[in-house]
């Protein structure tokens, strides 16, 4: 279990051994934000020929343990607070994985924690949620061997199932005879109709995340990051189509995809169509958390454990950068009251979730350059690996940061296919609100507390107590106050209460 000490920093490493691929990561801790930032990996493919010959592929375990050996030598340099070792379906199912195993341990002092199907499930689904506390539906986790599928209901996860239909379980990497294939995975997948049928899949694997990325790349889409892309279930079979027909030479030609890569993602595309068409998924969003960082969520305490990715990892952003520790809640708490009169614009409770992580990174540009500021913050904004938000929400965020810092508008090519431009219109009340409170204050959570700001049916009022109404002089304030309120089309007006 990880200490419940929330302000403190801690650095922790997970070691995956899968069927196809051995993992080293390292991660960041601060509170509930998880931060990768260290990724190594060999595909070692240990579960190459566990359905021809019930063993570990001999080359495989070459690859493994030099790898392994490896990754020891980087824990021993890295002064972690802890270390997580587990092995999936090719070490459980192998006749010689406890062999394995037990090299390891005597190799290099590592002790793998052999997962169980329904543990690698359920971890899988843990690691889903680590990244999108929202998600419903049903966990998919594709890895070398095997097929994890978990059910998700209100935040948890149910009882999962594994099943063979990893590329290495279905012939990769020889020739693919895709007819009867796709009837040996639909007939395998028949008996998980009834339990696992839902409106969303989240995709979990390299081989998924592969597929996602390519069909970035056929549609042109503005932003190359695969946590929570979605696709509709018409694009994701067409995607998966387009795959499972293309030649190795023809993948390996794709940005991002290996040679390793290749002969296992037909056999990946011709899974998700099958499961699109049996499950009945409308919807595909794809995850980049999944057994690792579920590793990591199962150890955080649970006090910290329900807290909001998205919040804390913009709040470790923002102290990242210079900003005032306290400055993010008070914000927060000084603009609800107004933000709580506007119209939604996103899903139920989403709208007070991203005001909560603006108000974090209100003064995330204080120490980059004045004349570049609003632009490098809204590029850190909306490439930052913090998860727990939809790309839309990233743009949204991205949108307001900029406004934070600027009156122009945001013009970018992303907005008009991620924002409405309600949306953009929104982001911008919000970022010359947080431009208002900032400069009223000047960064003071104290002095800003003694201020307020509503809506009301005379237009948007300013209202400072009685002995601070010093803040309100000066040409800064007005102008500020008026450009939150040319924004959102009412008149300005500040009173002394």
């Amino acid at each position: 279990m990880i200490s419940s000490d929330e302000r403190a920093t801690r650095d922790v490493a997970v070691i995956d051994v899968g069927s196809n691929s051995v993992r080293l990561v390292l991660y960041r801790l601060e509170g509930r934000a998880i931060w990768q930032v260290y990724n190594e990996k060999v595909l070692a493919g240990l579960g190459r020929d566990l359905a021809e010959t019930g063993r570990l592929a001999p080359e495989g375990v070459v690859a493994a343990m030099a790898a392994l050996r490896r990754f020891r030598a980087v824990l021993d340099g890295a002064g972690l607070a802890q270390v997580f070792c587990a092995a999936t379906a090719a070490v459980r199912e192998a006749r010689d994985g406890r062999v394995f195993v037990d090299r390891v341990r005597a190799e290099t002092g590592l002790v793998i924690r052999v997962l169980s199907g329904e543990e690698e499930a359920h971890c899988s689904a843990l690691g889903v949620i680590a990244g999108q506390p929202t998600a419903e539906g049903v966990v998919g986790d594709l890895g070398g061997s095997s097929l994890e599928l978990v059910r998700i209901t209100d935040g948890r996860p149910g009882s999962g199932t594994t099943l063979p239909l990893g590329p290495f379980a279905l012939g990769a990497p020889g020739p693919i005879d895709a007819p009867a294939l796709s009837r040996t995975i639909r007939t395998r997948l028949a008996g998980a109709a009834p339990a696992y049928s839902a409106a969303c899949l989240h995709a979990v694997g390299g081989a998924w995340r592969n597929i996602a990325l390519i069909h970035m790349d056929a549609t042109r889409y503005p932003l190359r990051i695969v946590h929570q892309y979605e696709m509709t279930g018409r694009e994701a079979l067409e995607a998966a189509r387009f795959v499972a027909q293309q030649s190795r030479a023809s993948l390996e030609r794709m940005p991002g995809v290996t040679r390793k890569r290749a002969e296992t993602l037909p056999y990946a595309a011709l899974v998700l169509e099958a499961m699109v068409d049996t499950l009945g998924f409308a919807r595909i969003s794809f995850s980049a958390f999944g057994l690792r960082e579920g590793l990591l969520l199962d150890a955080i305490p649970a006090d910290i454990r329900g807290r909001d990715p998205l919040v804390e990892g913009c709040a470790a952003i923002g102290v990242r950068q210079g900003a005032a520790e306290h400055l993010g809640p008070v914000l927060h708490a000084w603009l609800e009251p107004m933000w709580a009169s506007l119209p939604p614009l996103f899903e139920a409770g989403r709208d007070a979730v991203l005001l909560a992580a603006a108000c974090r990174l209100a003064d995330m540009g204080a120490r980059l350059h004045p004349d570049h500021r609003a632009d490098l913050a809204l590029d850190q904004v909306l490439r930052a690996p913090t998860p727990g938000q939809t790309h839309a929400e990233r743009a949204y965020l991205a949108a307001a940061v900029f406004s934070r810092f600027t009156a122009a508008q945001p013009s970018h090519p992303w907005l008009e296919r991620l924002l409405s431009p309600e949306r953009v219109r929104r982001a911008r009340v919000l970022g010359a609100a947080i431009r208002l409170g900032c400069d009223l204050s000047g960064r003071s959570a104290g002095l800003l507390s003694q201020s307020r700001l509503a809506l009301d049916g005379l237009g948007l009022l300013l209202s400072v107590e009685k002995g601070a109404q010093d803040l309100t002089l000066g040409e800064q304030t007005r102008k500020r106050l008026a450009s939150v309120a040319g924004v959102l089309q009412v008149e300005p007006r500040i009173e002394v209460v």
